[in-house]
């Protein structure tokens, strides 16, 4: 297979995944705020609220305002989830709350980096491929990417709450593939969803390499 011009891999569930489960960091965060929520049932609430939620992209804004967006789609799914879970009301300040779960996933302690993905970023660097993440994450991408010491390997990222659509859209790889001057012939994407990685990929012309982690 000749090597392409570009690789562009999404982030979350293909460069770094969650220590533990979501509903275990929400778990213990909570709990430092003085309330008590079962971390399963708080992790099958978030990802039914993750899932239903609209896609996490603000097109038409002003640029400056994309950080407040992001951070008010966090927080409503936030909401929704310890409402699932019955504890929400136990909580004296939520909005406090938010605020250290919301700015601790900008730190590299809730991350882990995936043991297969430090040596293919270091082979495709040495076969001079340019590298660039595609992903449906916020800008806080940017600190967890350096704070991992996975920043330098990457000559772009493009997002969904910067570009104003989310994969599997064909904008968001059309916009990442202009950032290289490449065409979408000459560009692999790979990621973990098999609808926004692989099939988006595909449809926006690149090869869609789907990265199966369960």
């Amino acid at each position: 297979m000749p090597h392409p011009k570009v690789i562009f891999l999404d982030a979350v569930g293909t460069l770094f995944g969650v220590k533990g489960s979501v509903g275990q960091i929400y778990s213990e965060i909570a709990k430092s705020f003085g309330v008590d929520a079962n971390p399963e049932k708080l992790n099958q609430a978030f990802f039914k609220n993750f899932k239903a939620a609209p896609p996490m992209a603000f097109p038409g804004i002003d640029p400056t305002s994309v950080p407040a967006q992001e951070y008010a789609w966090w927080k409503a799914i936030a909401i929704s989830t310890f409402k699932m879970a019955k504890v929400y009301d136990q909580f004296s300040d939520f909005d406090n709350f938010f605020g250290d779960l919301y700015f601790h996933f900008a730190t590299a302690k809730p991350w882990f980096i995936y043991p297969d993905v430090q040596g293919c970023l270091e082979y495709w660097r040495s076969q001079r491929i340019e590298l660039g993440v595609l992903s449906n994450f916020d800008s806080r991408i940017y600190p967890v990417l350096e704070l991992l010491n996975l920043a330098n390997f990457f000559k772009s990222v493009t997002i969904s709450t910067e570009v104003g659509a989310a994969k599997p859209n064909p904008q968001v790889f059309a916009i990442a593939l202009q950032k290289h001057n490449c065409l979408a012939s000459e560009a692999w994407h790979v990621g973990d969803s098999y609808e926004q990685d692989y099939e988006g990929a595909k449809t926006a012309g690149l090869k869609g390499i789907w990265l199966n982690r369960k």
